[in-house]
């Protein structure tokens, strides 16, 4: 525990994955499996604040590739990573041990449960707010854009609230209107699937 700096991040995520609309992990905190039996996705993050010890983070992007082969909290996940191109080596070093799970604190599951990590890698990543609608674009990789399912309140899409889910504890549930991914030899197409978004707010050890 020595090395390991604390570190905060604070933003906005958006994830979209094969379920149909809308995913059962949310609620059911891995213990159902997914609509499809297997979980596989992708997300999209953006960093508005945040530090890992003295190294600031703010203003990167982040992106995740997630192939799950049962329920969540079994494991054996299979995970790759995204840095935007603009990180330094120490951001980039500082990422790094948080999206591996080694800087502990809230993404410390992810050590737990991923089976084969694909590495860490620079891209040129793009996150983009239109209104309700966001859009993820890692050129040649990931190219996504979710909207929220509307709710009855006009001015907000439908949300899950006070859930116990590691990644927020409130969720707005959306769906793809666009959602490809060209990675790690998989070629994935969730348009139309179900969708998230979340405001981050992460922090280590």
């Amino acid at each position: 525990m020595a090395d390991i700096e604390p570190w905060t991040l604070r933003g906005e995520l958006m994830l979209s994955c094969n379920c149909t609309v809308f995913c059962p992990c949310v609620v059911s905190l891995g213990q159902h499996p997914p609509t499809e039996g297997h979980c596989q996705g992708w997300a999209g993050i953006r960093i508005d604040e945040g530090a890992y010890g003295e190294t600031g983070l703010a203003g990167l992007n982040i992106g995740l590739l997630l192939d799950i082969p049962g329920r969540m909290s079994r494991g054996n996940w299979t995970a790759g990573v995204y840095v935007d191109e603009r990180a330094s080596d120490d951001q980039l070093a500082g990422l790094t041990r948080i999206f591996s799970g080694q800087a502990r604190g809230t993404t410390h599951l992810l050590s737990i449960l991923v089976g084969d990590f694909l590495g860490v890698h620079k891209a040129p990543i793009d996150y983009e707010v239109d209104g309700e609608t966001r859009r993820f674009t890692i050129p040649k990789i990931i190219d996504g854009e979710i909207a929220p399912v509307a709710g009855a309140d006009p001015d907000g899409g439908t949300r899950i609230v006070n859930s116990q889910y590691w990644i927020a504890p409130e969720i707005v549930v959306s769906q793809a209107t666009r959602s490809r991914v060209r990675a790690f030899g998989r070629n994935w197409d969730f348009a139309g699937r179900s969708a998230e978004l979340c405001r981050l707010d992460w922090a280590g050890p």
